[in-house]
């Protein structure tokens, strides 16, 4: 929040806080930056060199012996992050264990009739289907519940705090373009790909109106600082 107060590259300043140097875009300690931007992009939802490698942190020139430092930097460099994903999966676990109600940072997790229900700051709930509390391949204590699999076959999953933060986040996400969405329900929205609407308007209309009214930040997400860019073509393509 401070780094897009100021208006900083999220990446520099990523690196900068894990390398605790200053890191400029294009300046100063620049090849760090793209350092920063493998480790933000695979270490936020618990990811750690499996994750990067994911991400092609070898392809970009990374050395395999550099890859856990640099998740190790990256949760070093930001405590609280790392402090939500475990915060979620106590919540989580206790919810289903006591079958009862648990909250951490504002997220509710209660067990209702077979299901984990997990409540966002919209209101809008998650719910995970017949949740336990099993074991994990590392002979530890895991969340499973009943869902589709990657073999597209309905079978039990595994989960933890991580994962669950990573549903809260993209899930929350969906929520903030839906209320950007409603904002602009007056414009012609044919299509909208992850954080974009696309909208087919007169040539009259104002484009700064549009980004105005879609950066709107929604009652129940008080503080989150929000911004809409956007482009003006005659057929659709990336920016």
């Amino acid at each position: 929040m401070d780094a897009f107060a100021k208006g900083e590259d999220i990446y520099c300043a990523t690196a900068s806080q894990m390398f605790h140097v200053p890191v400029v875009k294009h300046s100063v300690n620049s090849e760090l930056r793209q350092k920063g931007k493998v480790a933000e992009l695979a270490c936020g939802y618990g990811g750690s060199v499996g994750a990067l490698k994911a991400m092609g942190a070898l392809e970009m020139g990374l050395k395999e012996s550099e890859l856990q430092p640099i998740v190790n930097s990256w949760r070093g460099a930001n405590p609280n992050i790392v402090k939500f994903w475990w915060a979620v999966d106590r919540a989580a676990k206790a919810a289903i264990k006591g079958k009862t109600s648990t909250s951490a940072y504002g997220i509710t997790f209660s067990y209702e009739s077979g299901f984990l229900f997990i409540r966002l700051p919209s209101g809008r709930r998650l719910a995970y289907v017949k949740p336990r509390i099993g074991e994990n391949r590392f002979g530890g204590e895991a969340i499973t519940y009943e869902g589709t699999g990657g073999t597209k076959k309905w079978e039990r999953l595994e989960t933890y705090g991580p994962k669950l933060t990573e549903n809260i986040i993209q899930a929350t996400s969906r929520d903030i373009l839906c209320h950007a969405m409603r904002t602009l329900r007056s414009c012609d929205i044919v299509a909208h790909v992850h954080d974009e609407v696309i909208i087919e308007a007169d040539r009259g209309m104002s484009l700064a109106a549009v980004c105005e009214q879609m950066g709107r930040t929604p009652s129940w997400a008080s503080g989150l600082m929000l911004r809409a860019d956007g482009y003006e073509c005659d057929f659709y393509k990336k920016d």
